[in-house]
């Protein structure tokens, strides 16, 4: 069977990264289109560099890193160094990127990516907020039927965890995840439920380490700069890898289940905003519009990482 042709829309990010390497160890399964990046977890001068330098590391500077959206559709722009450092993959040991951008804006290589291909082919793989994703809909409506699936990472059924009602990634841009969510397209969503049953153990963290690699070196680096974060906020013995599970649900959703149910974005409440509204037990009756993941083989996600970023 042919690899799954892919476009991966990220904003790294020590976990974006992690997401980008483990999608280039399994070019089997996966054809990465191009990767389109946007602001998030740092402003888009840094994802963008991240994401070229993500490329280099894999050997995969063959592949087009398209800037995108440099603020939310309609709200400033909430960013996350306090996690993942001021560039965003503090910890890396990655130098600057020798890659060059390719030319035209991340919207644009969506919408003529999806335009050219047969409908329901292409994958979308959306790491952060979803501002490109939606630009692109909203541009381009021919673009619908286009869109096989998009697997994304963000929102929860629980709490949040930028506030207590919403997860970062909605909480960004909490338009842009309305209009995807109502979209029609085939979603399925991977959000704090399941990446919190996904943490890096020490001992987790050690495998990846003892690959010996300079990829295994540079994510264990991350990796520990990441779980700092979160053993002094939190407590946690390690922090959620989050957005890593959206490429490994496409590679092995064995590993993970959930259910169909309708899914609404908060837009107007200040204290709920970008809150996933899951109607996890169908009280609502509207239609299902996405599949919400909430458990995962936390072991079996960590085995099938370690083992791929061995061979890069």
């Amino acid at each position: 069977m042919a690899p799954r042709p892919i476009i991966i829309d990220c904003d790294p990010g020590h976990d974006d990264a992690v997401a980008l390497l483990l999608a280039f160890a399994s070019p089997g399964e996966l054809d990465v289109l191009g990767i389109t990046v946007v602001a998030g977890n740092v402003p888009l001068d840094h994802t963008e560099a991240n994401a070229r330098r993500i490329c280099e590391l894999a050997g995969r500077a063959d592949v087009g890193v398209y800037a995108g959206c440099a603020a939310p559709l309609e709200r400033p722009l909430v960013t996350a160094e306090e996690v993942h450092g001021e560039t965003g993959l503090e910890g890396s040991g990655l130098g600057q990127p020798a890659m060059a951008l390719a030319d035209g804006h991340a919207v644009d290589f969506i919408v003529e990516t999806l335009l050219a291909a047969p409908d329901g082919v292409v994958t979308l793989a959306p790491t952060g907020p979803l501002t490109n994703v939606a630009a692109a809909m909203i541009r381009e409506p021919r673009i619908l039927p286009k869109i096989g699936e998009i697997v994304l990472m963000g929102g929860s059924i629980g709490l949040g965890n930028v506030t207590p009602a919403a997860e970062f990634n909605i909480y960004v841009d909490p338009h842009a995840a309305d209009a995807v969510f109502a979209s029609g397209a085939a979603i399925t969503m991977l959000g704090l439920d399941v990446t919190h049953k996904a943490l890096i153990t020490k001992e987790r963290l050690a495998a990846i380490g003892a690959l010996g690699t300079p990829v295994g070196d540079a994510v264990a680096g991350m990796l520990e700069v990441y779980n700092r974060h979160h053993a002094e906020r939190y407590g946690r013995v390690g922090g959620p890898l989050h957005d890593p599970c959206v490429i490994a649900y496409l590679l092995r959703p064995e590993l993970f289940s959930g259910r169909r149910v309708h899914v609404k974005v908060e837009t107007r409440s200040e204290l709920t905003m970008g809150r996933t509204v899951v109607d996890w037990l169908s009280v609502t009756g509207e239609a299902a519009n996405a599949t919400v993941i909430d458990d995962i083989d936390a072991d079996g996600f960590y085995a099938l990482l370690t083992e791929r970023l061995a061979q890069l």
